[in-house]
């Protein structure tokens, strides 16, 4: 039972940073670029990064900060979701290219994303 509410609390931090991200990015970033998905799925990637190389092996944190921070605010945090609604909405108005740039961008920054988040850890 703590787990899943260590989950919902994550969960809710990370959905409510990610709807402000989105709301900052619609004001400040005026472009048909979808900045504040693609900035949350990348921030998303390096902090699991991080947070996988830094807890593996470290058996005295808690499980239920371990999915608070995992499955809770990354994942409410990253969306899969809106990332394939927004590429489906390109494509429905002839923006292939945009389309195809923001699929591959998301995809190859995402992986070194974690990497990199990974690669801090190993210094902490």
């Amino acid at each position: 039972m703590q787990n899943i509410l260590a989950v919902f609390i994550g969960g809710g931090a990370g959905a409510v940073l990610r709807y402000l991200t989105g709301i900052f990015c619609l004001h400040y970033a005026k472009s048909g670029f979808p900045v504040g998905t693609f900035l949350v799925n990348i921030v998303g990637c390096f902090i699991l990064g991080f947070i996988y190389i830094y807890f593996t092996g470290k058996l005295e944190i808690p499980a239920p900060l371990k999915f608070a921070l995992t499955a809770g605010f990354c994942g409410g945090l990253t969306t899969f979701s809106t990332f394939s609604l927004e590429i489906f909405e390109m494509i429905q108005n002839s923006q292939f290219i945009h389309a195809a740039v923001y699929i591959i961008l998301s995809l190859l920054v995402g992986v070194i994303a974690v990497f990199l988040g990974g690669y801090c850890a190993k210094f902490i």
